[in-house]
C-alpha cells in the first residue's frame, strides 16, 4: 500500500443551503481505492461506482476493477456494462462530453433501481468533471436524494468541477442546461491520476487552474508566470500545490455564496464565451478548458474595449494565456466568421442571464473582478479580426 493522506480540509456549507459539509482528502503516492472503499469489510450498504471505459482501462485502476471482473477480461469492458461484487456494483459509461446526456444520467438511476438500492445507499463517481456532474445529478434525483462521493481523475475535476455541488448534464446542444446544486459528502483526490492524462485533457484542467489564479491568488498567478516549464512537465510538487490551492480557493467562495447569487459567479470568468464556443463548435470538439481559455482572452479584450481595464492588463492576460498554448485569437481556430451569430445566440442561452443582455464576468486587473451586462454589438466587436 502506498496511500498517504497529505492534507484534508472540510468545506462547510451555509446553514440555509440544506447541506452540511464536504470532506476533501488529498493523497500522495499511488492510486489506492481499495484502502478507501474496501478496508472496512463490515460495511454492507449498497454502493454504485460509476466510471468510464477510459478510466477503467488505466493501469492504476487494475486492482479496483479486478474486484468486479477477472483481470484478463478488463480489456473487453463495453459501454453500459454493469458488474457486481457482493453489495457493490460498477457501471461503466462512455467517456467524454459526448456522453454527458440525460440518457446517461438516467442510466445511473435505472441501474440503482434495477439493483434495489435504497436511500441509505451510496453513489461514487470515479472520473472527470463529466462523470462527477452526472453522478451527482443522478444522486440528487434518486429517491429524492442519496449520498454521493467523488474520486476525481482529471485536473479539471480536481480544481473545479468536483467541488461545490454543481451537477447536471448537457441538453440538446447546450452546456449544463439541466442540473441541481447537490454536493458530494466526500472527495478523494489522488494527484497521481494527473500523470495519466493525455496532454489535451491536462491542458483543459490547467485552464481552470489558471482562471482560479487570476481570480483569487496573486501568488498562484506568479507561479503560472514563472514556473511554466515545471507546470507543463507536470512536476508533482507543483501539481500538488495547484490542486490544493485551487480547491481551497473554490471552497472558500462556495461557502460565501453557495447558490451563485453573487461572488461565486466570478468562477465563470471566461465561461460565457467558452460554453458558447463549445456549443457552437459541437460539444466534445473543443475541450472545456480550451473554451474557457479562449473565453478569458475574449473577456480581457471586452473589458479593454469598454474602458474598464488598462491595456497593460489586457496585454499581460492575453500573453499569459497564449504562453500555455491556448488560442486567444478573436475568431477561434475551430470557427469561421460565419458562426459569430450562432455564438452570440448560444451566449444568450447562458444560465446566468436574467435579461435580454448577456451577463459576463470581467476584470479590471488580476484579482479585481466584477459582473456586468453587455450588448450583442459589444460581443461582436471582440469576435472580429
Amino acid at each position: 500500500m502506498d496511500l498517504k493522506e497529505s492534507d484534508t480540509f472540510t468545506l462547510q456549507y451555509p446553514q440555509n443551503s440544506g447541506f452540511d459539509k464536504t470532506d476533501i482528502h488529498f493523497y500522495s503516492g499511488k492510486v489506492d481505492l481499495d484502502s478507501i472503499y474496501f478496508s472496512n469489510t463490515g460495511s454492507n450498504i449498497k454502493r454504485l461506482f460509476v466510471t468510464d471505459t477510459n478510466i477503467a482501462a488505466l493501469e492504476c485502476m487494475k486492482a479496483f476493477i479486478s474486484r468486479f471482473l477477472p483481470e484478463n477480461t478488463i480489456k473487453n469492458i463495453k459501454i453500459n456494462d454493469v458488474f457486481k461484487n457482493g453489495s457493490d456494483f460498477l457501471l461503466v459509461l462512455g467517456p467524454g462530453e459526448a456522453f454527458k446526456t440525460v440518457q446517461n444520467v438516467l442510466k445511473i438511476v435505472s441501474t440503482a433501481i434495477d439493483e434495489d438500492f435504497n436511500r441509505n445507499s451510496l453513489f461514487v463517481s470515479i472520473g472527470g468533471g463529466v462523470l462527477c456532474d452526472m453522478t451527482g445529478f443522478a444522486a440528487s434525483m434518486f429517491k429524492r436524494g442519496i449520498e454521493v462521493e467523488f474520486v476525481p481523475t482529471t485536473l479539471l475535476a480536481d480544481v473545479d468541477a468536483a467541488i461545490g455541488g454543481k451537477t447536471g448534464c448537457d441538453f440538446e446542444s447546450y452546456k449544463n442546461m439541466i442540473g441541481a446544486f447537490y454536493p458530494a459528502r466526500a472527495l478523494h483526490v489522488f494527484s497521481s491520476f494527473i500523470q495519466t492524462l493525455p496532454e489535451k485533457e491536462y491542458l483543459s484542467g490547467l485552464a481552470e487552474a489558471l482562471k482560479t489564479a487570476l481570480l483569487f491568488s496573486p501568488e498562484m498567478t506568479e507561479l503560472f508566470k514563472t514556473k511554466q516549464k515545471d507546470i507543463l512537465s507536470r512536476n508533482p510538487e507543483i501539481i500538488n500545490t495547484i490542486i490544493t490551492e485551487c480547491a481551497k480557493a473554490k471552497a472558500s467562495i462556495v461557502f460565501k455564496d453557495f447558490k451563485e447569487r453573487g461572488e461565486r459567479a466570478f468562477l465563470n470568468l471566461g465561461h460565457t464565451f467558452g460554453h458558447a464556443l463549445e456549443s457552437t463548435a459541437g460539444l466534445g470538439s473543443v475541450t472545456h478548458g480550451e473554451g474557457v481559455a479562449w473565453g478569458m482572452a475574449r473577456a480581457a479584450e471586452l473589458s479593454f474595449n469598454l474602458g474598464l481595464c488598462s491595456e497593460k492588463y489586457k496585454t499581460e492576460c492575453l500573453s499569459l494565456i497564449s504562453s500555455y498554448g491556448y488560442d486567444t485569437k478573436s475568431i477561434s481556430s475551430c470557427l469561421d466568421g460565419h458562426k459569430q451569430a450562432q455564438l452570440i445566440k448560444a451566449m444568450h442561452k447562458d444560465k446566468k442571464n436574467s435579461s435580454s443582455s448577456v451577463k459576463v464576468i470581467l476584470q479590471k486587473n488580476f484579482q479585481d473582478t466584477f459582473i456586468t451586462e453587455v450588448s450583442d454589438n459589444d460581443i461582436l466587436n471582440v469576435l472580429k479580426d
